[in-house]
């Protein structure tokens, strides 16, 4: 899964692990959504021009995770991207005037690229700015309602992004980390100001993702400043680069000097939230919050889908999965129960799990990396162009793991310097059966995020359309890779790994079911959590934090299996069209290599290329 608030600060726009400031999130989603190919009109290439470099103004966190803090932004990776009502205002201002200047365009005068340019950008500023108007909460803009979460906020992603992201080349750099480590510290003072802004509101996250929320925040607190994963990575990375100087004790004295204290008033705020809150889940709690769910949904998958819709064909696709994972289950004697029943049978055999141990963990990760070069070896026959950018697969940092989901997905630096990375949640390996493993790795590695967002960057695209961020494009385009994989012959020999795949599938039936029953439907907490396990058969824990995610990220959830169905309709109707001419390469290049965009834009794109290839 791709975490929208990482990636819109990371650097491809939606999710990359680097999301410093709740208030960025909008200031990317605003800008960087925005195009959708290469511009030939002077002026409307100049004016998204303008609109990326405004962005990088605002958002150093973006402009280190893409690789271009050097020359005259070298400056900027020393800085955060603030988190105040100041910021959030500026960026609805922004938001408006963009509006204002692309509108002053003749859509009519625009032809192909830049026609389907001026469509993405205008659905995003559009959306936003409507979204703009009605909400005074969360940053702004629907989808992600509260500014700390088990999910959001800077004590979640910073440490990260410092150690996987923040470069150590030199003496410099060294000096750019001890700003940034000060000013994480005044950041966490102001998102307290944007939080008690907020419950001013009425807007308070619910009892539950409170407690999450304060477990990782304390896990993080109460590890030894010297010993905290900020102090270790300058130590160990400018050791590495033989880089003079004791950066430990400075980072260690900021650590125990700013940021802790900050930390214990922020973890102070949230405790005192406790009083204020309650066990409803859903946003429709919340003032507006019918409307709010809706916008949330467009949001996320670009469409005006009604709850009662995604929820009944949530309904359909469980019921359709169930009965492909029981053809295949009788097939290999596994009879007896429900499918939910069998299923959690499969998770609690110790054949398919590793050890829970560092060994276990590292043997885990190993075996992961020859599916991707299994996988990898087979792209040629599907795909014309291939990405240039490396891969690494990581443990999710010990200290969100709580509250983290079983996958993301990183993206690389520009410049090929910093690779992608997938990570993998390995709290407990009893969570991550092998059999669920393929199609994770599927998902967000190859053929799914790190293949679709690495030629997203590598293509021939305006700074702009690389940083596009639209999660139905994204999410339904890997979990369609997720079903491409069955094509490719990866389960030829793995019936096991083939229920994994098929059972990730209806996991994203569930989603909508659940999604839908929480915000729409005023479903508890405890209601979404036996659906899901009664469905799936999953641990408690696993789907408990999947659970605790929809409720901090309205819509998301609809985003992937919405998206999937959207690529795969495509397909369907270029095969039925082309006949003898469908090339599926050229298909996949066709979509992947105009970059994400809105899903009725990824029609017209897809439409245009089926009157192409017949002509």
């Amino acid at each position: 899964m791709i975490d929208r608030r990482n990636l819109l600060l990371s650097g491809t726009a939606t999710a990359g692990l680097a999301a410093l400031s709740a208030t960025a999130m909008p200031s990317l989603a605003r800008a960087a959504t925005k195009v959708a190919a290469a511009t030939s009109n002077p002026k409307l290439k100049a004016l998204f021009e303008s609109f990326v470099q405004d962005l990088f103004d605002h958002a150093p966190e973006l402009v280190t995770s893409l690789g271009l803090d050097t020359g005259k932004r070298a400056h900027q990776r020393g800085e955060l991207s603030p988190a105040t009502m100041e910021e959030v205002e500026r960026q609805k201002r922004d938001t408006a005037k963009k509006l204002a200047q692309l509108e002053a365009f003749d859509r009519k005068s625009l032809t192909g690229s830049d026609a389907v340019s001026y469509d993405v950008v205008h659905y995003s500023l559009k959306t936003q700015n409507e979204a703009d108007q009605r909400y005074d909460f969360g940053g702004g803009g629907a989808g992600a309602p509260y500014v700390v979460s088990q999910l959001g906020g800077s004590y979640q992603q910073a440490p990260s992004f410092l150690d996987n992201q923040q470069p150590i080349e030199n003496k410099a750099d060294c000096e750019y980390y001890l700003s940034r480590m000060s000013a994480w510290g005044d950041l966490l003072d102001q998102e307290n100001g944007l939080v008690k802004h907020d419950v001013g509101e009425g807007v308070v996250p619910p009892d539950f993702v409170l407690s999450r929320t304060l477990e990782q925040m304390k896990h993080l607190r109460g590890t030894p400043a010297g010993k905290s994963v900020m102090v270790e990575s300058i130590v160990r990375r400018s050791k590495e680069k033989k880089i003079a100087g004791d950066w430990g004790t400075h980072v260690e004295k900021i650590v125990t000097d700013k940021v802790y204290p900050a930390l214990d008033r922020q973890i102070a705020l949230i405790e005192s939230l406790k009083p204020k809150t309650n066990h409803d889940a859903g946003v429709w709690k919340l003032k507006d919050g019918e409307t709010y769910y809706a916008d949330s949904i467009t949001n996320w998958t670009t469409t005006n889908m009604k709850p009662a819709d995604i929820h009944k064909l949530g309904l359909e696709i469980v019921a359709d999965h169930t009965a492909k994972i029981d053809a295949i289950m009788k097939k290999n004697g596994l009879t007896k129960g429900t499918v939910g029943e069998r299923l959690r049978a499969m998770y609690d055999d110790p054949k398919f799990r590793y050890p829970n141990t560092d060994a276990g963990k590292e043997k885990l990760i190993a075996d992961l990396n020859e599916k991707v070069k299994a996988i990898t070896a087979k792209l040629p026959k599907y795909f014309g162009t291939l990405p240039k950018a490396e891969l690494v697969i990581k443990r999710v940092p010990k200290f969100i793991e709580a509250g983290a989901p079983g996958g993301s997905y990183n993206p690389g630096s520009l410049d090929g310097k910093r690779p992608a990375i997938y990570y993998i949640n390995l709290r407990d390996t009893a969570e991550v059966p092998s059999w669920t493993l393929p199609t994770l790795t599927y998902h967000e590695g190859i053929p799914g995020h790190h293949l679709q967002l690495s030629l997203q960057q590598e293509a021939h695209l305006p700074m702009i359309r690389k940083l596009s961020f639209f999660s139905a494009y994204i999410e339904g385009w890997a979990l369609y890779a997720e079903q491409l994989a069955v094509e490719m012959g990866m389960y030829e020999d793995d019936q096991w790994g083939h229920i994994g795949q098929l059972h990730d599938a209806m996991f994203r039936g569930v989603r909508l079911v659940v999604d839908t029953g929480i915000h729409a439907m005023k479903w508890s907490r405890e209601k979404a959590i036996k659906y899901y396990v009664d469905a799936l058969g999953d641990q408690e824990a696993s789907a408990t934090t999947e659970i605790e995610r929809y409720c901090v990220w309205p819509g998301q959830a609809c985003a992937y299996m919405l998206g999937k169905i959207r690529w795969l309709e495509l397909r369907d109707k270029a095969e039925k069209e082309l006949g003898g001419k469908f090339d599926i390469r050229k298909f996949h290049d066709a979509g992947l290599l105009s970059g994400a965009m809105p899903l009725d834009v990824l029609s017209d794109v897809m439409n245009g290329y089926i009157k192409t290839t017949k002509a």
